[in-house]
């Protein structure tokens, strides 16, 4: 298996787990209409001619090992808001990030900007529970489930008025995330079975399906160094929203590399 399936394998165990643990109608109660806030800031930036930097945050991740040593994803996020971060992303998978449900409430008590609660989602359970814990947005990777699912899944984000982001990697993924009409598109620069990252990935993505990517929203997720890389993107694909982690979160000063980007 590679590490996409082994983390589907014990995706499936947890959330079945977590049905038992907390009932879907107990999280029903606690969930809110997000209000589609996420594309709302993105489009808010894209008005004002800024670039719209999704800062993820994340401890560890599969291939690279642990991120940050003293990690406090309060401070991390303080620190991406103070430099202007458009939205969050939280990693939220446990086993293979390291991360947790309850970065995302805490965060989401603390402060005002939209949360992409980043997983793997395989279940609608999944997204009624993101919803109470304060995200305003979801992840759909569409090679990570069925179209069933994927289905479901939206259907559930419409009813909770959340964002979500159709993640493709492919030419082959795009013609599938298009087939259902609506919702984010995020163009992944990094290969989920091995890991290694081109931003050419997005180019080449965005120019054959360019005419049908007009009234798309679409972000550029991974593999941002510096801002010629934003630059590139924007250049290339008109795209002014970048969802960057391991630059921010690996660097001595989280403000300087910010800067970095957007000056």
């Amino acid at each position: 298996m590679n590490i996409l399936e082994k983390i589907l394998v014990n995706k499936k165990k947890e959330v079945e787990n977590d049905k038992v643990i907390y009932p879907i109608e107990e999280i029903k109660k606690k969930t809110s209409k997000k209000k589609y806030k996420f594309s709302e800031r993105l489009n808010k930036y894209k008005n004002d001619n800024n670039p719209a930097i999704i800062a993820e945050i994340k401890k560890a991740s599969p291939s690279k090992g642990i991120l940050v040593n003293n990690f406090d994803h309060l401070s991390i996020a303080e620190q991406y808001i103070e430099n202007n971060a458009a939205c969050l992303s939280i990693l939220t998978e446990k086993k293979y990030f390291l991360g947790n449900k309850k970065f995302v409430n805490d965060i989401h008590k603390k402060f005002k900007t939209p949360i992409l609660n980043k997983d793997f989602f395989i279940d609608p359970y999944q997204v009624f529970e993101a919803n109470k814990n304060g995200a305003d947005c979801i992840l759909i990777i569409i090679n990570s489930t069925t179209s069933d699912v994927i289905e479901d899944l939206i259907d559930t984000s419409k009813e909770l008025e959340m964002d979500f982001i159709l993640e493709i990697h492919n030419e082959k993924e795009m013609e599938t995330a298009l087939d259902y009409g609506e919702g984010i598109i995020g163009i992944n620069n990094r290969n989920l079975e091995n890991f290694t990252v081109s931003l050419d990935n997005t180019i080449r993505i965005f120019k054959e399906f360019e005419s049908s990517l007009k009234n798309k929203i679409l972000i550029s997720e991974s593999g941002f160094k510096n801002k010629n890389d934003l630059v590139k993107i924007k250049n290339e694909t008109g795209i002014n929203n970048y969802l960057i982690g391991e630059s921010l979160i690996k660097s001595n000063s989280i403000s300087e590399c910010f800067q970095k980007f957007i000056k």
